[in-house]
């Protein structure tokens, strides 16, 4: 069954794909505005024009943006959607990483997706579910990946 189908992660059978997401364009306005939130004015990513000379030839996202959308490439690939119509069925909460690296910069202006699978499921003391996510985040074209990560999340029941 595509994980589309499933009501929740829970749903999933351990070592299953839980799906692609839509590709995501990382232009410089999403960088700069990371950037600002961030208060981190780092020229690497949000200057193009200093950022030319550097070593990638031009800006690049965040590594910590690649990670924040992580959250919705999973809604993405699962054909879910937070919001108050699901919170009925409960609600996740990132719970950490096993395992991150960010592997090659992801140029402005790029594609990106997340490709998850769900590697394990464990039932906490305080019974609540921890799930563990295979997150490979894709850039078109490029050889290797931008992102690869162990991701865990608990699943908290309304």
């Amino acid at each position: 069954m595509p994980a589309s189908q499933h009501n929740t992660v829970l749903d999933i059978p351990t070592g299953a794909e839980v799906g692609v997401s839509d590709w995501i364009v990382v232009d410089q306005e999403m960088i700069n505005g990371f950037g600002r939130v961030t208060l981190d004015p780092d020229p690497m990513h949000v200057d193009p024009e200093w950022a030319a000379d550097g070593p990638f030839g031009g800006a690049i996202a965040f590594g910590f943006l690649t990670v924040s959308l992580l959250t919705h490439m999973l809604h993405s690939a699962m054909g879910t959607h937070p919001g108050k119509e699901n919170a009925a069925l409960g609600h996740y909460l990132n719970y950490g990483f096993d395992r991150l690296r960010l592997v090659s910069p992801v140029p402005a202006g790029a594609r990106i997706r997340g490709r998850f699978v769900k590697l394990r499921q464990d039932e906490d003391e305080k019974g609540r579910f921890r799930t563990t996510f295979d997150c490979v985040v894709e850039i078109e074209g490029a050889d290797r990946p931008a992102l690869i990560a162990q991701w865990l999340s608990i699943w908290v029941p309304a």
